[in-house]
């Protein structure tokens, strides 16, 4: 029997993809190649009510709202049910880890039990602040001690 000494549970984790130049999208394929360049995607799954989250969420953001979760439940099913998707992945324990994962990465923040665009700034502001100036460097940082490190035992 083996025993297990410890798990390798990151501390962090980001993933970025690049694709095309964001041409000729419709709405809703415009938020899923964002997440799927923000890695709250993964190529080629099925299971994307992430992206319907996410939609309703900018949305919201764009009447300068924030939302409950149930709102965001009900939009999301919404959302799937105009683009003639299935209704998979819209149970309200889902919702939530959605929304759990928008708010590790720092996108979406809470007010009041409501959900919002953080402080309901640009996009491409959270991303700079939060993400480029703040997330990605420490995971490079940290990165670099292990390559010092292999460095220093080979």
């Amino acid at each position: 029997m083996r025993k297990t000494i410890s798990k390798d549970t990151p501390l962090s984790e980001l993933t970025l993809r690049k694709y095309e130049k964001p041409e000729n999208l419709s709405d809703r394929n415009l938020v899923r190649k964002l997440c799927l360049s923000l890695g709250l995607l993964q190529p080629g799954d099925s299971r994307d009510v992430m992206v319907d989250v996410f939609y309703a969420l900018l949305i919201a953001k764009k009447e300068g709202n924030s939302l409950s979760s149930k709102e965001i439940e009900e939009k999301a099913r919404t959302i799937r049910v105009a683009n003639s998707l299935p209704l998979n992945g819209l149970a309200s324990s889902n919702i939530r880890r959605q929304i759990k994962r928008l708010k590790d990465l720092f996108l979406i923040d809470c007010k009041a039990s409501s959900y919002r665009i953080t402080e309901l700034s640009p996009t491409v502001e959270i991303f700079e602040e939060k993400i480029e100036r703040y997330f990605l460097p420490s995971i490079l940082n940290r990165t670099k001690e292990y390559l010092k490190e292999i460095d220093r035992r080979f």
